[in-house]
């Protein structure tokens, strides 16, 4: 969730005009935050962010479209909540609008906290908010977790109400009409000034999956004759071709914020979770078609990135290369002063502004958070509202959030709010969104059992952040999960205390140890830990020595372990719950949830994009070539609602005793088979 301001917004042109003045008064704000906060202490509370698609359906016509009822939805959500909720223990539940005229978000209303109780809510808790948005849909209409629509763009219907595209105004879509763009503020500024600095449309190229019919070479068919020389420069040959940011702002996500104990922890688990975000990436795959077509890819990530590209074109030239990485992109540098953060993993070419970073380091701020936000600060402002420019910065950040929530990273540090109970944050931002409740909370409880095993057994991720960028590419990868290798540390329980040479002051406990190496958890899905780290020496804190720390293994051997080499991110997790006062019986329920992530890391159970891709491919009406017909998306539409409410079977993409916890608000018509 972005900075949500109400108010007008000033269009390129005029807004650049304030862009020093919004830097300036954003590091001003952030100082005075650190000095308030940086000694806070905090208790460990975390919630998640899943994004929703409203489908409307043409069952005549067997079309399903993208509902573009965002604010009436929104604006009648508050009295049914008030009307459902007042009286009952469960908190009122947050909704939101997101980028696209389809897309709602939705959070929990209290952050929960670490306890087993609470992480097994935490289901039940997702599905009361997709039952309270389903009572303000029409009978035609469904909410689908799904992260990327097959026919955004592609021409025909695709939305309700239909809208045609603009062919007469340079910087609007040949292919998605404005009125998709949410109606916020902060989303139609982004959308707008986006183009506007770059000074032309974000050209969104992604390989074409080639089948047996499919054309070769291959020219989007949905790509007109007469087309601008700028546009006609931005093709790709074998790319499906989109022109707008909503062709990647319109892709749905999971999300998972946590409040740490205090910033050092909050620094230490942002850069152990940096090299984690590509793993979880190709996990969670859920975004194999686009614009009509099946791709070669099947996640959602650099298309958000292509999306959101604002270079200038001698920002981007491959000659000068002043800004090599999108607004969207994998992290630029690690921020914490823990002295396993060695300058070698910080060989990111992204560059810094020099004055911000002086500032910063000439008030205390340790140098490598003071690159960290002297990074960001390299981007201009994209969303100015006038009525807002001039602020109270000992009250408010909204100013440097402004250029804070338009670096969209892998993985976000958020700092205190002024005068708000609200601490130190990390938001985990790669995950796709799942079919289903059963899935998200999956992915949000194994997320949060790792960041705490993080915190308990201070481990180390840290690899160079040029592999983390190249685990990135990979993770998008058809099939990446059981395909591709991916860089990773393989002794992550490094020394707890530095060596005498080392002159960073550890942040995290020197007691820290090692988990032990009790009995898994029942039914949890446990790997060994026998993994067994080396002791400090000076030699390992060569570049030399020190590369041989990282190896490439598969996403199931980082889920589930490697022997002796590596003891997996489970078996950290499962050490973590064996560590908690907590009985069998609870621990049994949270093994149904870490199972899923250990067979989605074996392979035994696939990833949502290769199951929607697998759909497609068997269609009856599917020719061999690639394309997504109104048809074949119909019935993909229809069969994951089916799956989401437990009237359709799923088994290579659920465990078979997913239907029988799926609560009474599901559908009990008799289970079809997938």
């Amino acid at each position: 969730m972005g900075l949500l301001t109400e108010g007008s917004f000033l269009s390129w042109d005029q807004a650049e005009k304030y862009a020093n003045h919004i830097r300036k008064h954003g590091i001003t704000q952030f100082l005075n935050v650190w000095d308030r906060q940086k000694g806070r202490r905090d208790p460990f509370l975390w919630g998640d962010e899943i994004e929703y698609m409203v489908i409307s359906y043409d069952h005549e016509g067997k079309n399903a479209r993208l509902a573009l009822r965002q604010s009436e939805i929104l604006d009648a959500f508050h009295q049914l909540v008030q009307d459902t909720c007042a009286n009952k223990a469960m908190a009122l539940p947050n909704f939101v609008p997101e980028t696209s005229a389809y897309m709602i978000e939705s959070t929990p209303g209290t952050p929960l906290t670490g306890s087993l109780n609470d992480l097994l809510s935490v289901e039940n808790c997702m599905r009361h908010r997709r039952s309270l948005l389903r009572r303000l849909l029409k009978s035609d209409e469904a909410l689908v977790s799904l992260t990327s629509f097959p026919r955004l763009g592609a021409g025909g219907v695709f939305t309700e109400p239909h809208y045609e595209p603009s062919t007469t105004e340079p910087h609007h879509s040949l292919f998605i009409p404005r009125e998709v763009v949410g109606p916020h503020v902060r989303h139609r500024a982004i959308n707008e000034n986006i183009t506007l600095r770059r000074g032309s449309k974000p050209p969104i190229n992604i390989p074409v999956f080639f089948d047996a019919n499919t054309p070769q070479p291959f020219f989007d068919p949905t790509i007109p004759p007469d087309l601008s020389p700028i546009d006609a420069e931005s093709i790709l040959p074998d790319h499906i071709y989109l022109d707008s940011s909503e062709g990647g702002f319109g892709c749905c996500c999971l999300q998972v914020t946590f409040q740490a104990a205090n910033v050092d922890e909050a620094k230490r688990v942002y850069d152990a979770l940096i090299p984690v975000g590509p793993i979880m990436l190709a996990l969670t795959a859920a975004s194999p078609a686009y614009k009509g077509h099946l791709a070669d890819v099947d996640c959602r990530w650099n298309v958000i990135g292509d999306s959101a590209d604002d270079r200038t074109q001698e920002e981007r030239s491959e000659k000068s290369q002043q800004i090599p990485k999108s607004r969207y992109a994998g992290n630029y540098s690690y921020i914490s002063s823990d002295f396993n953060n060695r300058n070698e993993h910080n060989d990111s070419s992204m560059p810094y502004d020099e004055a911000v970073y002086e500032q910063l380091i000439n008030h205390g701020i340790e140098e490598p958070l003071a690159t960290h936000i002297a990074r960001l600060y390299i981007r201009d402002p994209l969303l100015v509202i006038p009525e807002t420019i001039n602020q109270d910065d000992a009250n408010s950040i909204d100013h440097f959030e402004t250029i804070q929530s338009t670096n969209w990273q892998a993985v976000r540090f958020k700092i205190p709010p002024p005068n708000s109970p609200i601490g130190w944050r990390v938001e985990f931002r790669t995950m796709e969104v799942q079919l289903t409740d059963f899935e998200n909370a999956a992915f949000a409880v194994f997320l949060i059992l790792l960041s705490r095993a993080i915190v308990k057994y201070g481990v180390n991720f840290y690899i160079p952040i040029s592999l983390v960028d190249e685990n990135m590419e990979r993770a998008q990868k058809r099939s990446a999960v059981t395909e591709e290798k991916f860089w990773f540390r393989k002794d992550v329980f490094s020394a707890s205390t530095p060596p005498p040479s080392q002159t960073h002051t550890p942040t995290h406990s020197p007691s820290a140890k090692k988990p032990s190496l009790d009995a898994p958890a029942e039914n949890t899905a446990a790997v060994a830990l026998n993994a067994v780290s080396p002791p400090w020496s000076q030699d390992s804190l060569s570049s030399n020595v020190s590369q041989t720390q990282y190896v490439e293994m598969t996403v199931g051997e980082i889920i589930n372990g490697k022997g002796e080499v590596f003891p997996g991110l489970l078996g950290l997790v499962n050490a973590y719950v064996n560590s908690m006062d907590v009985d069998q019986g609870e621990k049994q329920k949270l093994g149904k949830y870490l199972d899923l992530i250990k067979r989605r890391g074996n392979g035994s159970l696939c990833t949502t994009a290769t199951w929607i891709r697998n759909f497609i491919r068997a269609h009856p009406a599917y020719a061999n070539d690639s394309v997504v017909t109104e048809e074949i998306n119909y019935d993909l539409i229809t069969a994951l609602e089916q799956i989401e409410n437990a009237t359709r079977r799923a088994n290579d993409l659920l465990p078979e005793e997913y239907p029988e916890w799926v609560s009474d608000e599901a559908s009990t018509n008799p289970i079809q088979s997938a």
